[in-house]
C-alpha cells in the first residue's frame, strides 16, 4: 500500500503528515495519527511506512507525522507537536476518513511513548474525544534496565536507546513527568482502550507488558498480545522488505478486531 496524499499541519514550522488509505464513498473508516520510530533521535516518514501501511490495511485511514527529533528538540516539543497534529486532525476527519470518523493514535519504540503521552494529554485537556491507541514495541522506560532488555544486549554498556533517552531527556526531572514517561504516570485512569502489541525477541517486551498490566490494574480496557519470537521488532518496523513481513498477518488480525472494539456501531 503507497500513501495516497501529503498534507501538512499548520504551525511554526507547518508539519508534515503523509496520508494512507483512503475514504470509502459513503462510508466512514477509523482515523490514526501515526508516530514512527526511532529512539527519539532518528527516523522519518520513510522509515514509519511499514507500520502505517499495516494500520491503513488493517481497515484506517492513517497520518504519519514528521514530529521534531531530539536532540535539537528535546521533550516536550514532540508531544506538543503530536497533540497539535491530533487536534488540527479531528477538524478534518470527517474530509479524510468519514463523518465523525473515529480517532486513534498508534506508534512503534519511541513513536510509541508519543502517542502514550498525547493520550495523556488529551485527557488532561479534555479534548478531542478518542477511541483508541496502539502501541507496538513501544519504549516506555528509561532505565533500560528490564529483563529482556539485558538478554537482548548480553554485557554492553550502552545501546541505542539509552543514548536515545538521554538525549530526548532534558534532565532528570523529565524521567519523572508523565508526559516524557507514561509508564511512570501515576494516574492513568480515564486513558482510551488501549492495544499493546510486542514480540517474543522484542527488548522492550517487558516494559511493554509491565504498562499494560498497569493500565489494566487502573481500569482500562486493555487487549495485548506477544507475537512470536521472530519479529525482529522493533528495528525491522523500520525497513522496507520487498515481501511483506511475516507477522503482518497476525498484526493485521489483532489491530482489525481492536478497531471494531473500540469503534461504536453506526446509529
Amino acid at each position: 500500500m503507497d500513501p495516497s496524499q501529503t498534507l501538512w499541519v499548520p504551525g511554526t514550522p507547518p508539519r508534515e503528515l503523509r496520508v494512507w488509505g483512503q475514504r470509502p464513498r459513503g462510508g466512514v473508516l477509523p482515523l490514526v495519527l501515526h508516530f514512527h520510530g526511532g529512539a527519539f533521535v532518528s527516523g522519518d516518514l520513510d522509515s514509519g511506512a511499514c507500520l502505517a501501511g499495516l494500520l491503513a490495511s488493517s481497515g484506517a485511514v492513517v497520518a504519519s507525522l514528521a514530529y521534531p527529533l531530539a536532540p535539537a528538540h528535546r521533550f516536550p516539543e514532540a508531544v506538543e507537536a503530536g497533540y497539535a497534529a491530533l487536534e488540527w486532525l479531528y477538524k478534518q476527519r470527517s474530509r479524510l476518513a468519514g463523518k465523525d470518523a473515529p480517532l486513534f493514535l498508534a506508534g512503534e519504540e519511541a513513536g510509541g511513548n508519543i502517542a502514550a503521552a498525547v493520550a495523556l494529554m488529551v485527557r488532561d485537556r479534555g479534548h478531542p474525544p478518542l477511541a483508541g491507541q496502539v502501541l507496538v514495541a513501544p519504549m516506555l522506560d528509561p532505565c533500560n534496565a528490564t529483563a529482556s532488555l539485558r538478554q537482548t544486549m548480553g554485557e554492553a554498556t550502552g545501546c541505542k536507546w539509552m543514548d536515545g533517552w538521554q538525549q530526548y531527556l532534558r534532565g532528570p526531572m523529565d524521567a519523572e513527568h508523565p508526559y516524557a514517561v507514561p509508564s511512570r504516570a501515576q494516574r492513568l485512569a480515564g486513558l482510551p482502550p488501549t492495544l499493546i502489541l510486542t514480540g517474543g525477541d522484542d527488548p522492550m517486551r517487558d516494559e511493554a507488558l509491565t504498562y499494560a498490566e498497569r493500565l489494566r490494574e487502573a481500569g482500562i480496557a486493555v487487549h495485548s498480545g506477544v507475537l512470536p519470537p521472530t519479529t525482529g521488532w522493533p528495528d525491522s518496523l523500520s525497513d522496507r522488505p520487498a515481501e511483506e513481513c511475516p507477522c503482518a498477518i497476525e498484526v493485521r488480525e489483532h489491530v482489525r478486531a481492536f478497531y471494531q472494539a473500540a469503534t461504536p456501531p453506526p446509529s
